[in-house]
């Protein structure tokens, strides 16, 4: 195991996880706490809910593993800016920014109000974006790195998620460009690009007018655990990859996207028929 090296032996290491309150998330934190040998850690906890931030932060420090909890909205912008400057109050460097927390929606492109876009739009895309730039020079600091919670939506057009597809091939534009210009920096970014995982995050898809989705979600390929998921994800960090993508079904359709796109499509509409007639009114 390579423990990244940044940070003195005998210094505090900061992780910041975004999201952390379930799901994936908090399976990232404790695959983090399973994982590393004993040393000076330090967990900034960052979710919406507060109430259950709080229960993770609590279990954590039970464990006497130290952990702060920060309440925050990351689909706003001034939200995000607070938790930034609150961040480098309290934190003189970061060694790790897990950008997990995320939203999407299932329904039509053309049954999509702007604002469900805006919002998906901000929380998978501009919070991370905001979050990495505003904790930058901690960043730089520890010789830290970057984990992205992309997916493979981000390389290939997935039917009634136009708006979560958009979001994350942004997210991927964005860090492969940032990870190389700040490589001599000595800050590393790792993109991770999971097919379909157990979380809440589909549980809690938006529908067109940003209510709750109703409809059953269609999925390719097995269906992972957070908990798989995340030791994974965190194999990956320690043997400084940059990118990990799944070894399933959504692999080898992303190379049929690019190869031959029209018959990948066809079979899209065929796996998401039930889905697309039930956004249609037709089931």
């Amino acid at each position: 195991m390579n423990l990244p090296s940044a940070s003195a032996a005998n210094c505090e290491r900061v992780y910041v996880v975004t999201g952390a309150a379930g799901g994936l998330g908090w399976a990232m934190v404790e695959a983090l706490v399973a994982a590393l040998p004993a040393h000076r850690a330090r967990f900034a906890l960052i979710d919406l809910d507060g109430a259950a931030l709080c229960q993770r932060a609590e279990s954590l420090r039970e464990r006497e593993v130290e952990a702060d909890a920060f309440v925050a909205d990351l689909s706003d912008e001034q939200a995000v800016s607070d938790l930034c400057e609150h961040l480098r109050e309290t934190y003189k460097q970061v060694d790790l920014l897990i950008n997990n927390a995320g939203i999407t929606h299932r329904s039509l492109s053309t049954q999509t109000s702007n604002a469900v876009i805006r919002r998906v739009m901000a929380v998978d895309y501009h919070a991370p974006v905001e979050l990495a730039q505003g904790l930058y020079s901690q960043l730089r600091a520890a010789g830290g790195c970057v984990i992205n919670i992309s997916s493979m939506a981000g390389w290939m057009p997935v039917l009634g998620r136009a708006g979560y597809c958009a979001a994350k091939s942004a997210l991927h534009q964005y860090f492969e460009t940032f990870r190389e210009e700040v490589r001599d920096e000595g800050v590393r970014v790792l993109m991770v690009y999971p097919s379909f995982v157990a979380t809440n995050i589909d549980k809690n898809a938006l529908s067109g007018d940003g209510g709750r989705a109703q409809h059953k979600q269609s999925t390719v390929g097995e269906i992972r655990t957070a908990d798989w998921m995340a030791n994974r994800i965190v194999q990956a960090w320690l043997s400084g990859e940059e990118r990990l993508f799944p070894r399933d079904k959504s692999l080898f359709g992303a190379y049929l996207y690019k190869l031959a796109p029209r018959l990948f499509l066809k079979q899209m509409v065929k796996n998401f028929r039930v889905e697309l007639d039930a956004v249609q009114g037709k089931a």
